[in-house]
């Protein structure tokens, strides 16, 4: 009786995990084509196949939804790891290959990045979120800046934060450059600023 009893949990159980993995799947999926603004608990609960009474059981506010959706969708897309230029010695090169890096995760990601910094001002679940991957993507660029020798130059700083900036990917994008181009010439501006401060020669 014992063995059936815990067999019908462990189903019961695996049955509840598969609905909350579609729900999920779900919001990720209407994120990314309607942006977080346009997602509503009804088309979510369309989506997975279920009720939206379902929904709520399984996340009792937009808060956990979101929770939950960012954290599926950043065990799918991880951002680009530091191994691959934190042992390059040479600052610039490492600047240029952690910005291609960059660029190409941006690009691929591109639909669900785009919705999030639309819509993060009028979605507060998603303010959190997104400050999260800014001050991850904060610390990378500090890294960079620190590789380069000497006192950081006034300009440096700024610069390298704009290089590694999703809107400064879009930006160049828009100019029909690839990403290995956009790095070559982002990492140009990086060490100019480097050398001369950021600031315009005198006259």
């Amino acid at each position: 009786m014992n063995r059936k009893r815990n067999y019908t949990l462990r189903k019961r159980a695996e049955s509840q995990e598969e609905t909350r993995q579609r729900i999920v799947e779900a919001a990720m999926h209407l994120h990314e084509e309607l942006g977080p603004r346009a997602t509503t608990i009804s088309a979510i609960a369309d989506r997975a196949g279920v009720q939206r009474l379902t929904v709520y059981r399984h996340f009792p506010d937009e808060n956990a939804i979101f929770a939950a959706c960012t954290a599926h969708w950043s065990y799918l897309n991880p951002p680009p790891g530091a191994a691959a230029w934190t042992d390059l010695a040479d600052p610039a090169e490492r600047a240029r290959t952690a910005l291609e890096a960059y660029y190409r995760y941006y690009r691929g990601v591109e639909r669900m990045l785009s919705a999030s910094h639309l819509d993060a001002p009028f979605v507060p679940a998603l303010q959190e979120p997104v400050q999260k991957m800014q001050h991850a993507l904060s610390q990378v660029a500090d890294d960079i800046v620190t590789a380069f020798p000497g006192t950081a130059q006034p300009g440096l700083e700024a610069t390298v934060h704009h290089a590694f900036a999703f809107t400064t990917w879009v930006s160049l994008k828009a100019q029909g450059l690839n990403d290995t181009e956009m790095a070559s010439l982002v990492t140009t501006w990086i060490v100019s600023a480097s050398q001369a401060g950021g600031r315009p020669a005198d006259r």
